[in-house]
């Protein structure tokens, strides 16, 4: 079975199915921040969706990081370095690309 959480016209905020949790993309509440303060905002909101889940940031998979600019890749890998489970940094992709709906 498939459980769906916060279901919108377009897309869940998460589906789990077989144990495994998917999420959607998740943005910052307040994009004023800089790169560094918005990724330490959307690592938090992931904590909460994965707790949500009965899991955490030790058992992620693999992880996929859209930036809207990569000369902040730097902090936005700080915040990233800072929060990931040490000695279980999942596969990761990171590319740059701009968002189709930012509100």
């Amino acid at each position: 079975m498939i459980q769906r959480f916060q279901v919108g016209k377009r897309l869940s905020e998460m589906a789990i199915y077989n144990g495994v949790a998917y999420l959607a993309g998740q943005v910052p509440e307040d994009d004023s921040q800089d790169m560094y303060g918005q990724t330490k905002q959307v690592l938090a909101e992931i904590d909460k969706w994965l707790a949500q889940a009965g899991t955490n940031k030790s058992r992620i998979l693999m992880a996929q990081v859209f930036v809207s600019n990569m000369i902040e890749f730097d902090e936005m890998n700080r915040a990233w370095d800072e929060w990931v489970a040490e000695g279980n940094a999942p596969p990761r992709a990171a590319v740059e690309a701009k968002l189709a709906t930012p509100n």
